[in-house]
C-alpha cells in the first residue's frame, strides 16, 4: 500500500512540474532568418536610389547677339583703343550676353517701405524671383548692346548684386528708388579671359509713387518697362564712354537704401 502511494505521489509531482514550464511569448522570441526570396519585391517594383539633382547656385541665361557687321578677333587691341575713343562711339561688338543672379541673394516679400533684402520685385506673380530678375536684366542688356558695332568682339557677363524695386506700399504712396547694382566684365570670346577688370556698376533709378505711378502705368510705363529701358541705357554708356556710367544722385531715399 505504501509503495502504491509513493508511486502516485511521484506521478503527481511530474505532472505539476510539466505544467509549470513557461512558454516564451512570440513577441519576445528572436526573429527567424527568412530566406531572401521571401522579401524580394515583385518584378517591376524594385526599389531604386533616386539621384539628387544639384541645386543651381544662380539663375543664369545667355543670349547670342547677331553681329551687325564683322568684328575683329583681337578684343584686347580694340578695348585698348577705347581709351582714346570719341564718347558715344562703340569700341566693341557684343557676341553674347550672360546674366547671373546668385541664389545667395536674399529675397524679401515683406510689404514695407524699405524691406531688408537683396531682391525686391513685385510686378510679376509670386514665384522664382531670382529667375524673374534674371530675365529682366538680360532683356535690358541685350536691348542696350545689340546696336553696338565696334571693331572688337566681346562677351558681356553680368552678375547681379542687388535688385531692389518698390513694394506695393511704397509704390502707391511715397515712391522711392529702384536700387540696382551689378558687376560687369568683358571677356574674349575665344579664350574666355577677361579683357578688362571687373567693374561694379550702380544703376539707381527714380521710382514713381502714388498718383505719378498710376499715371505712368496708364501710359504703359510700368516698373519693368522703366527699369529695362534704364539698364539698356546704362550698359550702352558703359561700353561707349571711357568713363562709363555715372550713377545719379537721388537724395534721401537713395541714402536709406544704402544703409
Amino acid at each position: 500500500m505504501k509503495s502504491m502511494r509513493l508511486i502516485m505521489l511521484m506521478g503527481l509531482g511530474l505532472t505539476v512540474s510539466a505544467c509549470a514550464a513557461v512558454d516564451v511569448p512570440t513577441r519576445n522570441a528572436p526573429y527567424e532568418q527568412l530566406p531572401d526570396g521571401a522579401v524580394a519585391a515583385p518584378a517591376g517594383y524594385e526599389l531604386t536610389q533616386v539621384e539628387r539633382q544639384p541645386i543651381p547656385t544662380a539663375a543664369v541665361g545667355q543670349v547670342a547677339i547677331a553681329a551687325s557687321r564683322a568684328a575683329t578677333d583681337d578684343a584686347s587691341t580694340g578695348l585698348a583703343n577705347a581709351l582714346t575713343i570719341v564718347p558715344g562711339q562703340a569700341p566693341v561688338s557684343v557676341n553674347t550676353v550672360t546674366v547671373l543672379v546668385p541664389r545667395a541673394l536674399k529675397v524679401s516679400e515683406a510689404n514695407r517701405y524699405l524691406p531688408r533684402g537683396d531682391i525686391v520685385w513685385r510686378e510679376d506673380p509670386i514665384g522664382d524671383r531670382h529667375a524673374q530678375v534674371q530675365k529682366i536684366v538680360q532683356a535690358a542688356i541685350v536691348q542696350g548692346v545689340t546696336p553696338l558695332n565696334g571693331p572688337a568682339s566681346v562677351d558681356v557677363v553680368i552678375q547681379v548684386k542687388r535688385f531692389h524695386a518698390l513694394t506695393e506700399k511704397a509704390r502707391y504712396t511715397t515712391g522711392g528708388v529702384h536700387s540696382i547694382t551689378f558687376d560687369l566684365v568683358l571677356k574674349n570670346p575665344k579664350t574666355g579671359e577677361n579683357v578688362v577688370p571687373v567693374r561694379e556698376v550702380r544703376a539707381d533709378l527714380d521710382a514713381f509713387g502714388g498718383q505719378q505711378a498710376l499715371q505712368a502705368e496708364a501710359r504703359g510705363l510700368t516698373q519693368k518697362v522703366r527699369i529695362t529701358n534704364h539698364l539698356a541705357e546704362v550698359i550702352r554708356q558703359e561700353l561707349t564712354n571711357p568713363e562709363g556710367y555715372k550713377n545719379a544722385s537721388l537724395g534721401f531715399f537713395q541714402v536709406l537704401n544704402n544703409i
